[in-house]
């Protein structure tokens, strides 16, 4: 079918219809779904890796200006993603069901509400960049640099929530190769961009001959402008592939109305309210880091934004599979098979927590390394460096957090593991954070942040292990 490799559609076909699956063939089917989507979850940190290693290059003010409103960006990702979900999973259980008419029903009505709900979020973005910097205690010689970063990632968040529809509208329905090899050519083209924007017009030497390169010398602007560009060109890309070649959910040229319906929206605002308000409050607590970390000066927020995207790289692997047990939970749901629902989020669980373990002690021995491609600031180096090896022995707790609530995601049971991330990290690592920044600065609130993500996994593998899957009532999917 349009898209999908045989053997993955193969597999999922025996879901949908009640056959077995030997352990080797689910064993199969998990990472047939889980590569693709680790590759498109490691080049979309690539993207920020690269701006962030490009733009160091300039200098620990431009890295400073960036990193200052990275975690108001992710908060405004959280919640677009969260309104893609709530009709994804819909997608998913449907799909599960055999019934890819009533999929096709909600993929129309989700291009409206989520474009219009973007447009919200869209100008509030641009209502708080100018004050953000100030509001978030910056230095002021950063204040300028990084409230126009956040207007121009604000002015594109439409075109973003398109490019998050259409990826997890694909995955649910089971084809996670498109979406990867879109996502690997935007962060390609990111790099092109930047190479041009970032940079002023320079003489570079190639195969020993000089070569005069056009550069627009626009610095962090530059950057932003880069990124979003890749993004709302992927994102018309995908939308076309979704709604124009992928038999399943085809509906160009189709009969088929675009008004959302009451049941469609409920579903959807019950699957990803939740999700939302958790990514709110979240990103509200990590914004809050910010705020604490913002006062140790501009070599302290460099280091921690730089950190945070060198541990993502070792952590996106475990979204990854998060996405596959998200595609694979809700296929499970929608088949009516709760016996196979257990199985799958073992064998997810487990891998990730092996992976992730596996590139904990990478991150461990080569933080130094990772650290230094980004900046070449000596102080901004040694200290990444140390709050990453921090950082590296919660790996594999994260790894069992992040894939348990994909899991839980998938199976339209949102509320809890919600409540479960919102109450970790404001109670365990916002307290630690505050207690031990006095004495301990950056370092003290890694050390917070590792102590609660390893609270965090054990309480996740714990719902894991309890829910009596035989017992849920599995609902039905209005459309």
């Amino acid at each position: 079918m349009g898209g999908k490799s045989g053997v993955t559609e193969q597999l999922l076909e025996r879901i949908r219809t009640g056959k077995q699956l030997t352990m080797r063939e689910r064993f199969r089917l998990t990472l047939l779904l889980s590569f693709p989507a680790i590759v498109a979850q490691i080049s979309a940190i690539a993207m920020q890796y690269i701006d962030a290693s490009m733009v160091g290059s300039l200098g620990a003010r431009p890295s400073a200006a960036i990193g200052l409103v990275s975690t108001t960006t992710w908060l405004f990702w959280g919640v677009l993603a969260a309104c893609s979900t709530g009709f994804s999973v819909q997608v998913a259980h449907l799909t599960g069901a055999d019934d890819f008419g009533k999929a096709k029903k909600v993929l129309r009505q989700s291009i409206v509400g989520c474009l219009s709900f973007s447009i919200v979020i869209a100008l509030i973005g641009v209502l708080i960049a100018g004050p953000l910097p100030s509001m978030l205690r910056a230095d002021e010689s950063i204040h300028a640099e990084a409230s126009t970063y956040f207007l121009i990632f604000s002015l594109f968040l439409p075109a973003l929530q398109m490019n998050f529809l259409a990826g997890a509208m694909l995955r649910c329905a089971g084809n996670m190769r498109v979406p990867s090899m879109l996502n690997v050519a935007m962060c390609l083209l990111d790099v092109v961009l930047n190479f041009f924007l970032i940079f002023p017009s320079r003489t570079l030497e190639i195969g020993g001959v000089e070569v005069n390169v056009f550069g627009a010398g626009m610095g962090v602007a530059g950057a932003a402008i880069a990124t979003v560009t890749a993004e709302a060109i992927v994102a018309c890309a995908m939308l076309a592939y979704l709604c124009v070649y992928y038999k399943p959910l085809k509906i160009w040229g189709e009969k088929g109305s675009f008004i959302p319906e009451a049941n469609t929206m409920r579903s959807a605002v019950k699957i990803g309210l939740p999700i939302g308000l958790e990514h709110i409050a979240i990103c509200g607590a990590q914004i809050l880091v910010t705020f604490i970390v913002a006062p140790l000066g501009v070599v302290a927020i460099a280091a921690n934004s730089f950190a945070v995207i060198a541990e993502s790289l070792c952590y996106m692997p475990g979204y990854g599979i998060g996405e596959a047990a998200t595609t694979l939970a809700g296929q499970c749901v929608g088949a009516r098979r709760p016996k196979l629902l257990r199985s799958f989020g073992h064998i997810t669980v487990g891998s990730a927590m092996l992976v992730m373990g596996l590139l904990g002690v990478a991150l461990y021995v080569f933080s130094p390394q990772i650290i230094g491609i980004m900046t070449p600031v000596h102080d901004i180096r040694e200290l990444g460096a140390d709050i990453l090896r921090i950082e590296a022995w919660a790996e594999p707790m994260f790894a069992a957090a992040i894939v348990t609530y994909g899991f839980f995601v998938g199976m339209g049971r949102t509320i809890l593991p919600s409540c479960m991330n919102l109450g970790s990290i404001w109670i365990v690592r916002l307290s630690l954070a505050a207690l031990l920044v006095g004495s301990m600065g950056l370092r003290g609130v890694w050390v917070a942040m590792c102590v609660e993500l390893c609270f965090r996994g054990a309480i996740f593998l714990i719902l894991l292990f309890m829910t009596k899957y035989e017992k849920i009532n599995i609902p039905k999917v209005n459309s």
